[in-house]
């Protein structure tokens, strides 16, 4: 077997664990995301200076990414087998039939891979179909502009005599009625084609806002270092980086990022970047130790650790947060834990736990399905949005940071792993008690 033949396997590998984006990686080497994504799925070859400008930002030695193609394929062999135990494959020969079929072995890896891409696709589709409200919108102008259609044919063809200009009129109406309907035809069309690709267009304001964050991996340089800055100074830092941001086109979402940037600045002058970076190396990132340190709150603490540049000498780290109502309003994804865009997310999630029980924090290892399932830590807190009143109810908002969790550095907790999905409509695990709807992913859904 060539020793480059799955080196992309192996690039893709390190680029998950290290949390970075294909995105970032290519342009970070000066090539396309989709030319990235055909060495990874092992369609083009990478060598020569491209193999070692991807080692240097992959933080590895080029011959890990080359002499352990063979180790890469063994390992999907063997995800593969484990994706239906039930069949009994010989999980302990998958070395014999890699050195015996290569190409045969090549393709059940490849094979494997090609069914959890489409579980992804899947996932996001589906949350898109069933609560993107831009789509709704866009149906409900095709079956308007139908409707009115049809109701001036009716008249046309069976209103008996009708005066000239009524008919011109009537004309007049069906012409822009079918321009109508072909516009929004064509946007429906070209809406659907875009939600296609993995990174869909943005559909509300807040989206227009996340297309943004993903890119930037929610770290924001340019809203540094404004301790002691005054309103005005704070106000014009900001403006000028919505004017600079492409994805924020309509007004709402530029207010929905001047909120989100404004926070942003209140918890980097509370925690310089500096200070903040060096003490939760000291503390391993626990974020009550960083958050007693500080005198700050758990959520502004989770804020600042999952907006932070990623650490060499710690685990990257996710963030969700809901309301009162469990509506989620802020993401940032972890490698294999995935975060709706739209709707519900699993009620297990200790996020919802936090908001039955404010201000108690909540820490959990959860597992999530797949093939290998994988398992995370989850550490949440509810607390009140605004100062308590006694005239109103408090409003309440919950946050729960997510990192890969590590045997090694935090103990053995299989036992305790708490089974947790990201929506039930992709969630395949059988007979939970939680479940609102059934899954697509499920094998009587197959």
């Amino acid at each position: 077997m060539p020793q480059s033949r799955l080196t992309g396997s192996r690039i893709r590998e390190r680029r998950l664990f290290l949390g970075q984006k294909q995105s970032a990686l290519a342009a970070a080497v000066g090539i396309s995301a989709a030319y990235l994504n055909l060495i990874e799925h092992n369609r083009r070859r990478a060598g020569g200076k491209l193999l070692q400008d991807l080692a240097r930002e992959l933080r590895t030695d080029p011959r890990s990414l080359t002499e352990g193609a063979e180790a890469a394929l063994l390992g999907a062999l063997r995800e593969a087998g484990q994706r239906m135990p039930e069949l009994t494959p010989e999980l302990h020969r998958s070395e014999d039939l890699a050195g015996r079929f290569p190409g045969w072995a090549a393709l059940v890896a490849a094979q494997h891979q090609r069914i959890r891409d489409l579980e992804q696709l899947v996932e996001a589709l589906s949350d898109r179909l069933t609560h993107d409200p831009e789509l709704a919108a866009s149906l409900h102008e095709v079956i308007s502009a139908v409707t009115a259609i049809r109701s001036t044919v009716g008249i046309l063809t069976e209103g008996g005599e009708i005066a000239p200009e009524w008919r011109l009129r009537f004309m007049g109406n069906m012409r822009d009625e079918g321009r109508r309907l072909s516009s929004a035809a064509q946007g429906l069309v070209q809406y659907l084609d875009a939600g296609a690709d993995r990174d869909m267009a943005p559909v509300v304001p807040g989206e227009e806002l996340a297309v943004f964050l993903d890119q930037r991996d929610h770290h924001l340089p340019e809203l540094e270092g404004l301790h002691g800055a005054t309103r005005d100074q704070v106000t014009a830092r900001i403006n000028g980086l919505i004017a600079q941001v492409g994805s924020l086109e309509t007004a709402a979402a530029k207010d929905v990022a001047r909120q989100h940037f404004r926070q942003y600045v209140e918890d980097a002058a509370a925690m310089p970047l500096a200070a903040f970076q060096a003490a939760r190396l000291d503390c391993g990132g626990d974020p009550s130790q960083l958050a007693a340190r500080f005198q700050q709150t758990l959520p502004a603490v989770m804020r600042r650790l999952a907006f932070a540049p990623t650490m060499d000498d710690l685990p990257p780290v996710g963030l969700v947060s809901c309301d009162g109502s469990g509506t989620l309003f802020l993401r940032k994804a972890l490698p294999g834990f995935s975060l709706p865009r739209f709707g519900a997310a699993c009620s297990y999630w200790p996020l919802y736990q936090a908001l039955s029980r404010p201000g108690h924090p909540l820490r959990a290892v959860v597992e999530m399905p797949g093939a290998t399932p994988r398992r995370f830590l989850c550490q949440a807190i509810c607390l009140p949005r605004e100062a308590l009143r006694f005239d109103l109810p408090p409003v309440l908002d919950a946050y729960m940071l997510i990192e890969p969790f590590d045997d090694a550095r935090m103990g053995d907790a299989e036992a305790h792993a708490l089974p947790v999905g990201s929506s039930c409509r992709v969630c395949p695990r059988p007979g939970c008690a939680a479940r609102r709807e059934a899954s697509l992913l499920s094998a009587d859904a197959v």
